[in-house]
């Protein structure tokens, strides 16, 4: 499983020009589900990300700068997308291959367990909407992107 979170000011998904999902100050994550990631993976990649340390210390002068707080410190959010293309090989050709993405069936049913344990650990989630052609607006802060694994 992958995970590429980006610190945002704000961010959205819409679907068929209807927004379905939108954050303030947090992060946005889009989730790459492979073919052997499971509810346990799911759940050890959302309490990574909701842990993560990504945002400054500004309260603290001897911290000022640092990247010491993770979103739930400061009251942030967390907007989940899934991306099956982050599970896409690269390294050879120039047409990425898709092969190690979950089926699509299995994949649905896994993320929707993913948003679902988010939701129970912290009440500030959004999420996209799978198979959906989804357009994601976000404003990034920094910009700070990191490309998490859970395996």
């Amino acid at each position: 499983m992958k995970a590429l979170i980006q610190r945002v000011n704000r961010a959205s998904v819409s679907v068929d020009g209807s927004c379905i999902g939108s954050i303030e100050q947090g992060i946005l994550a889009y989730i790459g589900l492979g073919h052997d990631d499971t509810f346990q993976n799911a759940q050890r990649m959302i309490d990574k990300i909701l842990t993560y340390r990504i945002f400054e210390n500004e309260s603290d002068p001897a911290k000022y700068g640092k990247l010491d707080l993770n979103v739930q410190q400061v009251a942030g959010r967390l907007l989940l997308v899934p991306q099956f293309t982050l599970m896409a090989k690269t390294d050879k050709g120039r047409r990425p291959d898709f092969g190690p993405a979950m089926a699509p069936d299995a994949a649905q049913a896994l993320f929707e367990q993913l948003v679902a344990y988010a939701k129970t650990q912290y009440p500030k989630i959004a999420a996209g909407q799978f198979g959906a052609n989804m357009q994601v607006e976000s404003i990034n802060d920094g910009p700070l992107n990191f490309l998490l694994e859970v395996v």
